[in-house]
């Protein structure tokens, strides 16, 4: 019994380790900051300043410039740049079917 414990304990650990990256990953990567916002969604800002807006869903999504976002803990964030291109890019990285 005690063998199998330790098998499924391992089995779990290395699951971890070899677990492909999940949507989102490079994004993370690529952002100097992150914001939840009340919507439920993410504002990055990237290390130029420039901002760009994922949806709940995890899509990206259109940013007005000077649009005013607020975080889940009150705070209000004015958007800088729409970088909808550069996140969707980012979003989708690692995840084509070729």
């Amino acid at each position: 019994m005690k063998a199998r414990i330790t098998a499924v304990v391992a089995a779990t650990v290395l699951s971890a380790i070899v677990t492909p990256s999940f949507a989102g990953d490079a994004a993370a990567a690529s952002a100097k900051k992150m914001f939840l916002l009340k919507d439920g969604g993410t504002l990055y800002v990237f290390e130029d300043g420039k901002t760009a807006l994922e949806d709940k869903f995890g899509r990206a999504i259109h940013l007005k410039e000077g649009q005013s976002l607020e975080t889940v803990d009150g705070q209000k964030i004015t958007a800088n740049g729409n970088e909808v291109a550069r996140l969707d890019f980012l979003l989708r990285k690692g995840h084509s079917n070729h």
